[in-house]
């Protein structure tokens, strides 16, 4: 490393990232609590004011819901942070993160406690209130330094479930980015993730004919039977390069009557472009055919709303980039394929580089085990702001996107 580089990251501590995950793991961010979004995002908003950017909180898209009796209804999500430093800089780059969780307000996990020295286990450590503590680290170090890149930061308030309602800012504020860093945790060995499976959660609602089920069953058409046998069907198509669960079925009612109606919800995980229109196809026909056997009728909500991940020249050269700024750093970073998808997967599809396990080492996320690995904190900071610092500087030179 240059001797500017050796200052740059020298400067990084850890004593405010701790502050700030203890302090932000307290709040209970749960996707759909929206009182506890509201505190996360106002205290994310006073710490990112310390950059020379504009904060903003974003209003979130509308979204509906299909719920248990097959109607759709809207479903309310928090606000989003967005930060914007340097907008009319000639190159520019992306970072996000998202302030929510997988615990409700009534889960009981909900406090911070030290497991031992290195380890925080709390709801939200590491995926992902650690990431946006080290990420804002890395940026405060990074403008020490005068620089002239231009950047936005996006902390969105769905990511858990699948980021509907800030999608559509993902797409504005990727267009025209020369690479993208997005803080999901490292995978385990901090290793970071590289290809990604495209996401899709569906529900079907079929919609039968109520019969007496001891005098007449025969002019009843059973919805529930029809809603068993499409996730049947689609758990039989699965293979390999395409997940499929199929997640619960609602419905049903008195024993004495032939149910009418039932919704079936399910994943599809495809794991490139052409699986997913193999999806596409398959759903179709799997629909066309549980119609035609039951006589029925399905309506079929929902879509692909992380599409698939696959690595190209853009994104090989940006890892690159950071695999060196890692090996100056003392650190040797892999890549690996996962079955995961989150936000990166969203900025792919916009045709920018994106490295989107950026943020701290921990494990058993999404479980009352989850923890941070504390002592990851500077190094991962440091790490973003060398790769800042070298994609400003074009050294190493990383493609010809950037």
């Amino acid at each position: 490393m240059t001797g500017a580089e050796e200052a740059l990251v020298a400067a990084i501590t850890p004593a405010p990232m701790r502050e700030q995950v203890l302090a932000w793991t307290t709040i209970n961010s749960g996707t759909g609590n929206l009182a506890g979004l509201e505190r996360m995002a106002a205290e994310l908003a006073a710490a990112f004011a310390v950059l020379p950017g504009t904060v903003a909180l974003v209003e979130p898209e509308p979204v509906a819901a299909t719920d248990a009796e097959g109607e759709a209804q809207p479903l309310a999500h928090g606000r989003h942070l967005v930060v914007r430093v340097r907008p009319q800089a000639e190159r520019r780059v992306l970072l996000t993160g998202h302030m929510d969780t997988v615990f409700a307000a009534d889960h009981p996990f909900q406090a911070s406690r030290l497991l031992d020295e290195r380890r925080l286990n709390g709801p939200g450590a590491a995926d992902m209130k650690g990431g946006i503590a080290l990420m804002l680290a890395g940026l405060v170090a990074f403008e020490a330094t005068g620089p002239q890149l231009g950047y936005d930061v996006l902390i969105n308030s769905d990511e858990e479930t699948g980021s509907a309602s800030s999608a559509a800012l993902i797409r504005r504020l990727a267009e025209g980015k020369a690479a993208a860093l997005t803080y999901e945790p490292a995978l385990p060995g901090g290793v970071m993730a590289r290809a990604r499976p495209g996401s899709g959660n569906f529900a079907a609602v079929v919609t039968g004919r109520a019969a007496h089920a001891g005098r007449n069953p025969e002019d009843g058409r059973n919805a529930v039977v029809a809603a068993a046998d499409l996730a049947l069907r689609l758990s039989r198509a699965r293979h390999a390069a395409l997940g499929v669960n199929a997640s619960r079925i609602d419905g049903g009612g008195p024993g004495n009557m032939v149910p009418a109606r039932a919704v079936l919800r399910f994943n599809l995980r495809p794991r490139g472009p052409e699986q997913q229109s193999e999806a596409a196809a398959l759903l179709d026909r799997l629909l066309a055919d549980v119609v035609a056997e039951h006589d029925v009728a399905i309506r079929l909500s929902g879509g692909f709303g992380r599409p698939p991940k696959p690595i190209d020249a853009g994104t090989r050269s940006l890892f690159a980039l950071v695999a060196k700024a890692a090996a100056d750093l003392g650190e040797a970073l892999a890549w690996q394929d996962t079955g995961g998808v989150c936000d990166g997967n969203n900025i792919a599809a916009c045709g920018v580089p994106v490295i989107d396990t950026m943020g701290a080492r921990g494990d058993c996320i999404h479980s009352p085990d989850e923890y941070l690995e504390l002592d990851s904190l500077v190094p991962r900071a440091r790490l973003t702001a060398l790769v800042l610092h070298r994609i400003e500087r074009g050294r190493p030179a990383w493609g010809a996107s950037a």
